[in-house]
């Protein structure tokens, strides 16, 4: 009996260290490629540089800006993630714990009709919306678009989760003299937290990677995002290999440092709805 349990924890530690290695394949190829040139890279991507050329990195911040612009997607991801949460929140307590009121539930429907429009559909009249309002290359304009989109996720996440937790947690805390936003601020927020965690992650991403409302939106270089500065990267005959590499490495740093911080949250909102504290 002994035996077999090593030998399923053997087999278990083996496919633990082949799923790293696969998920550790794409950056370590990304850092290798960073370093070379063009040449080295179209002769063998998988050899080790012949000559580490650092000068990628420069030549990567020299193009596409990239700490500028790492800084522009981050202060819009934050930004799109906070006001989505909070927004999303506000509408998803209102709809879980005022549906007696005839406009709400009607208004869930629609944020979950909203889940099925195709977000690029939008592009030519956001874009007319944008150049009526004087909005162009707006980084306010630019978050609330990805704010409305992330919406009906959100919003949908967030009534079911709340839709879940018994009234009785409602009754005792008005019992105790809470309002509404005591309510939703003291009580339900705390038991929120993994569901939370979990909207914050697809937002967050969504923001610092989106590029077609960026590309449509935003034509001051001063004002590139991440992905929108990768184009930089592309000339006419051909392109800069190395330092788009580099430029990825850059950039992928914020993501990795922010999951490393927060991997607890980033695990617990994984596995939501099966621990509820």
């Amino acid at each position: 009996m002994l035996t077999k349990r090593n030998a399923k924890k053997t087999v278990i530690y083996i496919l633990a260290v082949v799923w790293l290695l696969t998920s550790l394949m794409p950056l370590i190829y990304a850092i290798m490629t960073s370093l070379k040139t063009n040449e080295e890279i179209y002769r063998s991507a998988l050899q080790l540089p012949k000559s580490w050329l650092i000068e990628n990195y420069i030549t990567a911040n020299q193009l596409g800006h990239s700490v500028r612009s790492i800084g522009n997607s981050l202060f819009v991801s934050l930004m799109t993630t906070v006001g989505e949460i909070v927004v999303a929140m506000l509408a998803s307590y209102a709809i879980s714990r005022k549906s007696h009121i005839f406009f709400v539930r009607h208004a869930y429907m629609l944020f979950v009709a909203g889940v099925m429009i195709p977000i690029h559909s939008t592009l030519i009249p956001i874009s007319s919306m944008a150049a009526n309002l004087g909005m162009k290359n707006s980084f306010f304009y630019l978050i609330m678009v990805y704010i409305c989109f992330n919406l009906a996720q959100g919003v949908f996440l967030f009534t079911g989760f709340l839709n879940s937790v018994s009234r009785e947690i409602d009754e005792a805390a008005i019992i105790d003299g809470c309002g509404d936003i005591q309510l939703l601020g003291r009580v339900l927020l705390p038991i929120c937290k993994p569901i939370i965690a979990t909207e914050a992650i697809f937002s967050f991403m969504y923001a610092y990677g989106e590029l077609i409302f960026s590309l449509t939106l935003i034509s001051d270089s001063g004002k590139y995002t991440v992905p929108r500065a990768m184009l930089s990267f592309w000339g006419e005959f051909q392109s800069e290999l190395g330092p788009q590499y580099a430029f990825i490495v850059i950039s992928s740093i914020p993501t990795i440092l922010i999951y490393i911080l927060f991997h607890n949250q980033i695990q617990s909102g994984v596995m939501t709805g099966s621990v509820k504290e």
